[in-house]
C-alpha cells in the first residue's frame, strides 16, 4: 500500500472525492433550481463506473487519468472566471501532491522549471507527525484547538527572484477516522499531550504510524507575501545575533533580491568609526557584501575630502537614489566616482546613511547592473524595517563590547576600571583580528613610573588561634569517640588504645603529622567499624549516638570542625567587612585621580595603589596627586578600625587587627603576568619593594621583642625625615578631629635581611566610637 506522504504520519492517506459528491447529492434532492439539480445529477451520473473516486484510492497515476473528469467535478470550486487571478490548486491533504490548478497558478510552477519540486517550507519531521496528531484532536475528538504553524511554499520565478507564498487550506472535503489499531486516548492524556508539544515520541506512543485514516481532499489558496517573508527573515537575520559566534546570515543578499524584486542585486555595508571619522568595513561580511561606492570613499577621497562627507551626511542625512545612472547630469559624468559607477557595471543604485540621535552609525548601498532597479518606491521599503537595523548595528556593537570584555576577561582577568583603557586597545586588535580570521598576538600590558602606596590590616594573633580551636575540636572529637566506643563491645579496645596515644600526643608533644595521622586512622579504621554498627544489630542508644557524631564531622576532613569554624566564620566576616569598607571608600580615591587599584584578603585585608601619569596620560599630573591619595589612605584605614572597634564584638570569635602603611618614594613599573593573571612590579631593581612589604609583616621595633604594629593602633613605615613630616602633618589634622590620640611614637624598624634604616611612626585610635 502506498505512503502518499514523503514524511511519516499517523495517517493511511486516500485521495477522495465522496464528501464533494455528497453535496452533489444534496443538490439534486433538494436544491429548488432545476438547472442545478440537472448539473448535480450530470456529474453524478459521470462518476457512477469509477468506484473510487468516491471510496479513495493511492494511485497518483488515476489523478491524470480522470483529470478531465475532476476538473468538471470541481468546477464549481475553481470558477472559470478567476482562473488568470487566483493562485489556486486542489490538494492530496498535507501533502505535496497537487493538482487541478488555476492558469496562475500553472504559470508559477511553469516559470519554476522542470526540475522545480513544491515543498512545504521550514516544518521538520517530528513538527508534521505531531501537526497531524493535533488535526485528529480537533477534527475527530473535536478538541478546542487552533494549529498556529503556518505554512509556505517557496517558488522561484523566471529571474530567479525566490517568491514567498503563505497557503490558506479548506478542509472542508476531508474526513479523519481511526482504523482497528488505533489507541483512544483518555481526555487527561490529550491535555497531557498538548502540555508537550515538543515530545514527538509521547505523540508517536499514543497516535502510532498509519494508525488513522486521512480521506478526501483539500483545496489549497496561495497568496504571494513575498516581501512579508522576505521582511521578516531579514527582521531574524538581524535580530539572531549568536554572541559566541558573529556570522552573517549567507542568504541576506538573496533576503533582499526577494523584498525589493532585484534579480541582480548586490548589497554593502560598513560601519563608521566615530573616533576616527572613518568607515570600516565588517570582517565578519568581507565575503559577502559589495561595496563598490563605499569602497571609492575609503580608498580614493583624502582624509579632509572624508572628513567634510561625514560631516554633511551627519547635518544631511538624506539617502541618494539614483534609478538610471545615465540620466545624471553632464557635470556629474566627469567626476571620478562616475567612472567606478561604469567600471563595476552599476546603473542603478541606493545610498543610505543609517542615523541614530543625529549620529552617523553605518552606511548601506545597493547596486545593480540593471536600470531602473532602484526609485524612490523601493527606498520606501527601508522605513519598514530601519528600526531592525537601527537594532541590529546596537547589538554588533554590543556585543563586540561584550566580547571585548570577555577577551579581557579571558587572556587577562578581571582589570581595574582605571587601566582597562589598556586592555581594551589591545583586545579591540584581537578582536578585529579574528574577524578577519588572521592572527594577532596580544602585547604584553605594563605601565612605567608609578608611585606605590601599600597598606594592610592584619588580624592579629589568627594562627595560635587556629592551632587552640583546632586542639579543642580533636579533643572533643576524642572524647565523643571514647564515649561511643565504651558502649560498644571488647572489639573496640585496640581503638580507644589509639586515641589515648594521640590524646597525650595532642596535649603534649603534639608532632607535624599528628592530625594526618590521626585522620588516617578515623578513615581507614573507626569510621568504618562505627558506620558498620549502624548496619547491625546495635541499641537505639549507640545508633543515635554515632548518628549525631557522625554530625559533627566535616565530611571533607574525617574532623570536628565546630571551634574552628567559628574562627574561620570570624575571619570571613572581618574581611569581608574590611574589604567592602575599602572597597567603598576607594571610589573617592580614583577622583582625586585614576589609579590601579587591588586588595587581597587572607587573614585580613591589603591593598596596594599604583598611581602615575601613564595611567591616565589624558590627565594633569603632579606630586600633589600622591599627597591627596597619602591622606587619603591614612584616613580610610583610621576609618576602617573605627568601624571595626564597633562589629568584633559581634564575632563568635573574638579578634584584633593592627593596620600598617609602608611609604616608599621610588618609582616603580608594574606588568601584567599572563600566567598569574594578575600585576605584578616589573623588573630586579623594583622587586626590592616586595621584598620591603613581605618582610614588615612580622617586623619588631629595633632592639625590642615587641612588635611594630599592635592592636588599635596605625603604624606608618618610610625611610627618610621627608616622609616622616608629611605625615605628622596627617596626623595633626586627623587629631584635629578626633580620630587619633595625641600618642605618637617615634619607632627604628630593626634591620630586616637586606633592609636597613627603616623608620616608624605609630599612633593610637580614638576610643570614641562615635566618630566617623
Amino acid at each position: 500500500m502506498t505512503n502518499l506522504y514523503k514524511k511519516d504520519s499517523p495517517f493511511k492517506v486516500y485521495i477522495s472525492f465522496k464528501k464533494y459528491l455528497d453535496v452533489l447529492e444534496h443538490i439534486r434532492y433538494n436544491d429548488r433550481l432545476e438547472y442545478r439539480v440537472n448539473y448535480a445529477e450530470s456529474l453524478i451520473d459521470r462518476t457512477r463506473n469509477f468506484k473510487e473516486i468516491k471510496e479513495g484510492f493511492q494511485d497518483i497515476s488515476l489523478l491524470e487519468k480522470h483529470e478531465d473528469l475532476i476538473r468538471l467535478l470541481l468546477a464549481d470550486l475553481f470558477p472559470t472566471g478567476l482562473t488568470k487571478n487566483e493562485i489556486k490548486a486542489a490538494s492530496i491533504p498535507l501533502s505535496n501532491i497537487t493538482f487541478n490548478y488555476t492558469e496562475r497558478f500553472k504559470n508559477i510552477l511553469k516559470d519554476a522549471g522542470k526540475d522545480f519540486e513544491i515543498e512545504l517550507r521550514n516544518i521538520n519531521d517530528n513538527e508534521f507527525y505531531v501537526f497531524c496528531c493535533c488535526l485528529i484532536l480537533q477534527s475527530y475528538f473535536k478538541k478546542d484547538i487552533k494549529s498556529t504553524i503556518p505554512l509556505y511554499y517557496d517558488i522561484p520565478n523566471k529571474q530567479g527572484i525566490m517568491k514567498h507564498y503563505k497557503i490558506t487550506v479548506n478542509s472542508d472535503f476531508t474526513e479523519i477516522y481511526p482504523t482497528e489499531h488505533a489507541k483512544i486516548p483518555s481526555e487527561d492524556i490529550m491535555d497531557m499531550l498538548l502540555e508537550n508539544l515538543d515530545d514527538f515520541k509521547l505523540w508517536k506512543k499514543y497516535f502510532p504510524s498509519q494508525s488513522w485514516v486521512l480521506k478526501g481532499f483539500t483545496i489549497i489558496s496561495l497568496v504571494d507575501c513575498t516581501s512579508e517573508v522576505a521582511l521578516s527573515d531579514l527582521k531574524s537575520s538581524m535580530i539572531e545575533i549568536d554572541p559566541e559566534d558573529l556570522n552573517p546570515n549567507e542568504n541576506l543578499t538573496e533576503i533582499f533580491k526577494s523584498y525589493f524584486d532585484v534579480a541582480e542585486l548586490n548589497f554593502g555595508l560598513m560601519t563608521f568609526n566615530k573616533k576616527e571619522q572613518k568607515l570600516d568595513k565588517l570582517p565578519i561580511y568581507e565575503s559577502l557584501l559589495t561595496n563598490h561606492i563605499l569602497d571609492f570613499w575609503i580608498n580614493t577621497f583624502d582624509e579632509e575630502i572624508r572628513k567634510n562627507t561625514f560631516d554633511n551626511l551627519s547635518h544631511n542625512s538624506k539617502p541618494i537614489v539614483v534609478s538610471n545612472v545615465d540620466n545624471l547630469d553632464a557635470n556629474v559624468k566627469q567626476l571620478p566616482s562616475f567612472s567606478i559607477l561604469k567600471n563595476n557595471n552599476i546603473n542603478s543604485f541606493m545610498v543610505i546613511p543609517i542615523m541614530k540621535d543625529n549620529e552617523l552609525l553605518a552606511i548601506m548601498e545597493f547596486t545593480s547592473p540593471v536600470a531602473g532597479s532602484f526609485n524612490g518606491l523601493k527606498l520606501k521599503k527601508l522605513e519598514f524595517f530601519t528600526d531592525m537595523i537601527l537594532f541590529s548595528l546596537s547589538r554588533f556593537y554590543f556585543e563586540k563590547n561584550y566580547q571585548i570584555e570577555a577577551i579581557i576577561q579571558r587572556e587577562y582577568t578581571s582589570i581595574h576600571d582605571s587601566v582597562v583603557w589598556k586592555f581594551r586597545n589591545e583586545a579591540e586588535k584581537y578582536f578585529t583580528a579574528s574577524l578577519g580570521k588572521k592572527m594577532y598576538t596580544l602585547k604584553q600590558i605594563s605601565f612605567k613610573n608609578l608611585t606605590p602606596l601599600f597598606g594592610v590590616s592584619d588580624i592579629r594573633s589568627s594562627s595560635e588561634k587556629r592551632f587552640n580551636l583546632m586542639l579543642q575540636d580533636l579533643n572533643q572529637q576524642i572524647d565523643w569517640l571514647n564515649e561511643i566506643l565504651t558502649l560498644t563491645n571488647s572489639d573496640s579496645e585496640k581503638f580507644m588504645l589509639a586515641l589515648d596515644v594521640f590524646e597525650n600526643e595532642l596535649n603534649n608533644e603534639i608532632k607535624a603529622d599528628t592530625e594526618q595521622r590521626f585522620q588516617r586512622l578515623l578513615r581507614e579504621e573507626i569510621h568504618p567499624f562505627l558506620q558498620g554498627k549502624l548496619e547491625v544489630k546495635s541499641s537505639r542508644e549507640v545508633k543515635s549516638k554515632i548518628k549525631n557524631y557522625f554530625l559533627q564531622v566535616l565530611s571533607q576532613t574525617d574532623l570536628f570542625y565546630n571551634h574552628r569554624k567559628k574562627l574561620d566564620d570570624s575571619i570571613t566576616l572581618v574581611n569581608r567587612k574590611l574589604a567592602d569598607m575599602l572597597d567603598e571608600n576607594q571610589v573617592k580615591a580614583q577622583d582625586i585621580f585614576p589609579h590601579y587599584y587591588e586588595r587581597f584578603k587572607s587573614d585580613g585585608v591589603e591593598h596596594n595603589l599604583y598611581i602615575g601619569s601613564t595611567i591616565a596620560p589624558d590627565l594633569h599630573y603632579t606630586s600633589k596627586v600622591i599627597h591627596k591619595l597619602r591622606y587619603w589612605q591614612l584616613k580610610t584605614i583610621c576609618k576602617m578600625e573605627l568601624d571595626f572597634q564597633i562589629f568584633k564584638k559581634d564575632l563568635p570569635i573574638q579578634l584584633d587587627i593592627a593596620s600598617l602603611i609602608f611609604v616608599y618614594n621610588e618609582k616603580i613599573d608594574i606588568r601584567f603576568r599572563m600566567d598569574e593573571k594578575r600585576f605584578d612590579v616589573d623588573g630586579a631593581y623594583n622587586s626590592y619593594y616586595e621584598i620591603i612589604k613581605k618582610r614588615l609583616d612580622k617586623a619588631h621595633i629595633k632592639n625590642s621583642a615587641e612588635r611594630i604594629t599592635a592592636p588599635g593602633k596605625i603604624t606608618i613605615v618610610y625611610f627618610g625625615m621627608e616622609n616622616q613630616k608629611e605625615y605628622l602633618d596627617y596626623i595633626s589634622k586627623l587629631q584635629k578631629k578626633g580620630i587619633l590620640q595625641h600618642d605618637v611614637e617615634f619607632l627604628k624598624v630593626e634591620d630586616l635581611q637586606g633592609i636597613t634604616g627603616l623608620l616608624a611612626l605609630r599612633v593610637s585610635i580614638s576610643q570614641d566610637q562615635s566618630i566617623k
